[in-house]
């Protein structure tokens, strides 16, 4: 088999907000952001095959369908190519869908970067990034590549930060669906939500000097509303704190839960008690 005739693998992370302030709408519709991110090692994994023509298969069947970000992403690529290119990718999910962990924004962001090599596209860091935000606001994060970043604009500004040392994550799925979540969230807040973005400076300067993740004081602007936007998500935290988490965080624009914690023994624990309540949880570690 030649190497170009071999499937390529590669894994797409998860993310949290360990900060996510609004602090305006934009005259373009937007909202103004400021987040510092952080990827986690949830992930999920995308092979890439060559092909005659753009082919999406997922194990989840929901997820195949010309509006997933993956096929998107393709499309975008396939427009700058000067030849005709297919391709087959294959996505195996490990990070639960529609969760605010941004998993389909990793997907796309790993497609991007992918393909670029594959199709021996060239594009520059800077084109890839407008090209990601063309696909979602957390996608820049994911094509910038650093594991820690603090975002500003409407999620098209990435400044790589420093990485933390190694913290584990716990991770709580409420089994709560809403469609077009992100678009509600926003709608539910009102100016007195908004901040200056003094979270993300304060956290910012933390990571720089040294300070401990676990240590950290987390900020969401969702936080104030997410409980009356997702029915019942005050029910999971507190089974989330009754399980041992000291705080519990909203994951991006929710509904996943998350409390962060020093070791590993500590996070298995935890995991080990919300598993055995019936809740769909996980245990990862920053990158």
């Amino acid at each position: 088999m030649s190497p170009e005739s071999r499937p390529t693998v590669r894994r797409a992370y998860a993310k949290i907000n360990l900060t996510f302030e609004v602090l305006g709408r934009r005259p373009d519709g937007y909202h103004e952001v400021v987040s510092v991110m952080q990827a986690i090692s949830l992930h999920d994994v995308l092979t890439f095959e060559p092909h005659d023509r753009i082919q999406l298969a997922a194990d989840i069947a929901e997820l195949v369908s010309p509006g997933n970000l993956v096929y998107r992403a393709v499309r975008l690529m396939q427009g700058l190519a000067s030849a005709h290119c297919g391709i087959a990718v294959s996505l195996s999910k490990g990070i639960p869908l529609a969760s605010g962990l941004g998993g389909g924004s990793s997907d796309a962001a790993t497609t991007l970067l992918t393909l670029n090599r594959l199709w021996g596209l060239r594009l520059s860091k800077k084109r890839l990034l407008e090209l990601g935000a063309r696909l979602g606001s957390d996608v820049p994060f994911f094509v910038q590549g650093s594991p820690t970043a603090l975002v500003t604009g409407r999620g098209d500004k990435v400044k790589a930060l420093p990485s933390p040392s190694r913290t584990w994550v716990v991770l709580v799925r409420p089994p709560i669906e809403l469609p077009d979540k992100t678009r509600k969230m926003y709608g539910h807040l009102d100016p007195a939500c908004f901040t200056r973005g003094q979270h993300a400076a304060r956290l910012t300067d933390s990571i720089r000097g040294g300070t401990d993740l676990a240590d950290l004081r987390c900020y969401n602007a969702f936080e104030t509303v997410a409980c009356s936007v997702f029915a019942g998500l005050d029910h999971y935290k507190r089974a989330f704190l009754a399980g041992g988490a000291a705080t519990v965080h909203l994951a991006g624009a929710g509904p996943a839960l998350f409390t962060l914690v020093d070791n590993r023994d500590k996070g298995e624990t935890i995991l080990r008690r919300l598993r055995a309540t019936g809740l769909e949880a996980y245990l990862a570690e920053t990158l």
